[in-house]
């Protein structure tokens, strides 16, 4: 037996320091630790079946983030979701569960959305001005490990504005040293080929200097080309909303 579930968990805090790779084996371990019964590769190295649709840049925390884990037994949702919550692993907050239908196509990117915070003595007009320029050009160039990437920034990066706290829809939870500052919202589409990350867009404005000011780039939400909608709702399952009890998604105040 294969059964396979969607997890969907929070990466925040220090846990943002930790590269994808490390990221991988964190979750292995975790399964372990768990005694999940996980269905491994066939081979003279079999490895647990535990996949991601999309990597994370070092240093970026998010809110929503996506594995996909196999096992052999068919636990419910309901069960899975309270042993990973259980193990309470600092910085890994588990959002919902899904237990996926025989069939069902593995996770594969189509968006993510990122927040990223302003430093305070910011010129606005400026930033502005820099979304308008880059508009207004169809084609943009970074460089790439001595190698320059040219892409159809509309095509890419279709949101690029401005938002404060009280606009912002992205489930960032409130901070008090937020609460009146900027932030800049992108929205990044999933494309073939050298796709530019929110890094780029900074460079590209000329704020790459933001980050290490102490401005913090927040993935809120990733989009699936097919997601999981369930008609029994004993094949999902979804975690305490944040705020009701002693976990609260919020980003760190500083890189």
């Amino acid at each position: 037996m294969r059964v396979r579930y969607r997890i969907r968990f929070a990466k925040v805090g220090l846990l943002r320091w930790i590269s994808h790779r490390d990221l991988a084996t964190l979750w292995e371990r975790l399964a372990r630790r768990v005694r999940l019964p996980l269905s491994m590769t066939e081979g003279f190295h079999p490895k647990p079946r535990i996949g991601f649709p999309s990597a994370l840049a070092l240093g970026i925390e998010s809110l929503d983030e996506v594995v996909e884990i196999e096992l052999t037994e068919s636990p419910a949702p309901t069960d899975l979701l309270a042993v990973l919550a259980g193990d309470r692993q600092p910085g890994l907050l588990i959002r919902s569960v899904a237990r996926l239908p025989e069939g069902f196509g593995k996770a594969r990117l189509q968006s993510a959305d990122y927040v990223i915070t302003i430093p305070a003595d910011a010129d606005l007009a400026a930033v502005e001005s820099s979304i308008q320029r880059l508009k207004d050009e169809p084609h943009v160039s970074v460089q790439r490990k001595q190698k320059t990437v040219t892409a159809d920034l509309s095509q890419q990066v279709p949101v690029m504005q401005l938002c404060d706290a009280s606009e912002s829809h992205d489930r960032v939870a409130a901070d008090p040293q937020f609460e009146h500052q900027q932030r800049l919202h992108l929205s990044m589409n999933s494309v073939d080929g050298a796709a530019l990350k929110p890094g780029d867009v900074l460079e590209l404005m000329n704020v790459q200097h933001w980050i290490p000011a102490g401005s913090t780039i927040t993935r809120t939400r990733v989009v699936l080309v097919k997601d999981f909608t369930p008609d029994d709702p004993d094949q999902y399952a979804v975690a305490t909303p944040p705020g009701s009890d002693h976990e609260t998604l919020k980003p760190s105040a500083s890189m």
